[in-house]
């Protein structure tokens, strides 16, 4: 999928683009993997507007992620955004944003995608968690496609620190949180997607029963001869018992073979969504 020939009113790229060269540095030195966390990403009437515009939540076209691993809600499908919302993911597919990330990363030949495999709206409530994990490899549709590139552009109006819910970074060998994003409106967090990029907000969020934690979502793939299928990746963190862990690992191996079948039946999300909803109601009787 080609860059979109879009102009640019909602994104900063003039802020984005003056501090270029000291964030391209920052972002190949950070640890514990190649990342930066940017602020004012849009302009701040587009971001008021694209937080108003983010779906409540009773909104109909949510689709629930309820299982050991994670707690969530999303929106994979651009159609039944608001305006608002919708120019926003074309901006951030636009060739002017996508030749910004591809200095800001040093990663050649970038391809946004307006589909949003696995990225779009996401939604997280109270209690909701999303555990320590890299994300999956290549894209469903076009499995020559390799993942590269993670942008989260958290929509919130508020939030707090006694609220939870910042992105915990770990080190390839999971032995230790080696930074935290805070997920404050009108920021960014950039990262490169590999097999040793281990994310997640594992503990389950105190926000009151009618916040959430709000974000946009959205991978940039290269096209490759042969990339190395991966499905999503969860760990367990260290200090987790021993049942924990062996939940965590159980779930994953579900989400393995659901990922496998995705690509080789062409099984819907929505199949996904039922399957892992039932698998969890069980694991709660026992």
């Amino acid at each position: 999928m080609p860059a979109m020939e879009t102009a640019l009113h909602l994104v900063d790229m003039a802020r984005l683009t003056r501090d270029l060269a000291q964030d391209a540095e920052a972002y190949r030195a950070a640890r514990p993997f190649p990342h930066v966390v940017l602020d004012d990403v849009l302009h701040r009437e587009a971001f008021e507007q694209a937080a108003r515009a983010f779906p409540p939540i009773d909104d109909e076209f949510w689709k629930g992620y309820l299982h050991v691993n994670e707690t969530k809600y999303s929106n994979t499908v651009p159609d039944t955004w608001a305006p608002a919302l919708q120019s926003l993911a074309q901006e951030f597919c636009s060739a002017e944003f996508v030749t910004y990330l591809e200095e800001l990363t040093g990663i050649e030949r970038l391809i946004p995608d307006y589909t949003m495999d696995g990225g779009g709206l996401h939604m997280t409530l109270r209690g909701g968690h999303l555990n320590i994990h890299t994300d999956f490899s290549t894209h469903h549709a076009h499995e020559n496609w390799a993942r590269r590139v993670n942008i989260l552009v958290y929509l919130n109006e508020e939030w707090h620190d006694e609220w939870g819910g910042k992105l915990e970074l770990w080190d390839k060998e999971m032995t230790a949180c080696q930074d935290t994003v805070t997920p404050a409106g009108n920021r960014m967090l950039v990262f490169t997607t590999s097999e040793d990029s281990f994310h997640g907000h594992p503990d389950g969020l105190a926000c009151p029963p009618d916040q959430a934690r709000r974000s946009l979502a959205m991978y940039y793939f290269t096209e490759e001869a042969a990339p190395v299928r991966r499905a999503t990746n969860y760990q367990a963190r260290p200090e987790e018992s021993r049942l924990r862990k062996a939940t965590i690992a159980a779930d994953r191996t579900v989400l393995d073979v659901y990922d496998r079948a995705k690509r080789r039946l062409g099984i819907s999300d929505e199949v996904a969504h039922k399957v892992l909803g039932a698998v969890s109601k069980l694991r709660k009787k026992k």
